[in-house]
This record gives C-alpha cells, sequence and structure tokens, in this order.
C-alpha cells in the first residue's frame, strides 16, 4: 500500500505558560495549515540555542499543546551541540536540554528530541489498509536512492492525513520530497 511523505523541518511545540514567557500576550497567529488536522505553521518563530550555536527563526507549529517540545535532525544536533534522543512525540525522557529564545524572554529546559520516523493513522485508515494491531512497519522506498527504511511507528489520532513524517536527514538520504509516494510493508 501506497502512503505520501510528509518531510519534518526543525520545529517547536509550546506549552501555553511556556509560550507567555517567550511572547507574552502576543497571540499565536497562523500562518498556514499543515497537512494533519487542526495543525498548524503560526507566524511566530524563536531561536532554539544549543552548546555550540544557535538557529534563528525555527517555526512554531499550533496549536499550543500540554508540553513543550523541540524537534530536530541529526544534522541540527551536531550543529546545536547537543545529543537529543530518538523519541516519539510527546516523549521526553533523557530529552537534551535546550535554550529558547522569543522576543520577550527565553526558557532552558529539557525538551530537544529527534521525531521517530511515523506515519499519521486514524482508525479508518487501519482498517483500509489491514493495520489494526500493528505498532510498526517498514517501507520501502524506490528511485535512484531506493531503499528500505525499518522501524516506522503508527501513530494513533482520532482525524489523520494518512502520511509518512520523516525529518530532513531521513528525506534528504533517500532523495525524497514532500509529497513523493512510498511503499509500506508489514
Amino acid at each position: 500500500m501506497k502512503v505520501n511523505v510528509g518531510i519534518s523541518n526543525r520545529h517547536v511545540h509550546l506549552c501555553e505558560e511556556d509560550y507567555k514567557i517567550l511572547f507574552g500576550d502576543i497571540p499565536l497567529t497562523k500562518r498556514n495549515d499543515l497537512t494533519q488536522p487542526g495543525m498548524y505553521a503560526c507566524n511566530e518563530t524563536v531561536t532554539i540555542k544549543g552548546n555550540k550555536r544557535e538557529y534563528e527563526g525555527v517555526r512554531i507549529l499550533g496549536p499550543n499543546r500540554t508540553y513543550t517540545q523541540v524537534e530536530i535532525s541529526k544534522t541540527d544536533a551536531y550543529y546545536l551541540g547537543v545529543d537529543p534522543p530518538v523519541r516519539n512525540s510527546g516523549d521526553l525522557l533523557d530529552a537534551a536540554l535546550i535554550t529558547i529564545i522569543g522576543p520577550k524572554g527565553e526558557i532552558t529546559k529539557k525538551a530537544c528530541i529527534i521525531a521517530t520516523r511515523h506515519i499519521h493513522v486514524d482508525e479508518n485508515e487501519r482498517i483500509k489498509h489491514n493495520l489494526v494491531g500493528v505498532e510498526k512497519v517498514s517501507v520501502k522506498i524506490d528511485g535512484e536512492k531506493s531503499g528500505i527504511i525499518n522501524n516506522v511507528y503508527l501513530k494513533d489520532s482520532d482525524k489523520a492525513y494518512f502520511e509518512l513524517h520523516l525529518d530532513t536527514d531521513d528525506a534528504n538520504g533517500f532523495l525524497l520530497k514532500q509529497g513523493d509516494e512510498v511503499e509500506i510493508i508489514v
């Protein structure tokens, strides 16, 4: 079965409390919708700072969550001088220490991860594609730099756009771009 590819660049999810520290009373504003229902890229950006360097203009994704999380690639980690674990979104166990700088303030917390490769799926897609009870799959990629990606988690949501999310390192390694199709192997 085929699934579209979504490529995730470095970004930040903020809880309401941390957002207020960084931005004060300025409301979060939507720049554009993302493929996942209810998710959007914000006009607001922050600087993320590691032990060696920093990245400016890092996009915040909305809406705000119950936790703060910085998602980067391994290449970003080398550049910043941090050593984040690979984790599912929301799992901040052993997350790397990172400083997030906004226009009104800054926070430093263990919130930096490399997101697992995952496919967004809802109950209807699980049934349609015979994925009920399946936790992980592999993905076959055709093309000039073909290969197989193992340990791709199925990420459940009430409403999901059926899409594989890879970070920029994984996508670049296989010469994939946003919207390409790959094949799920169960």
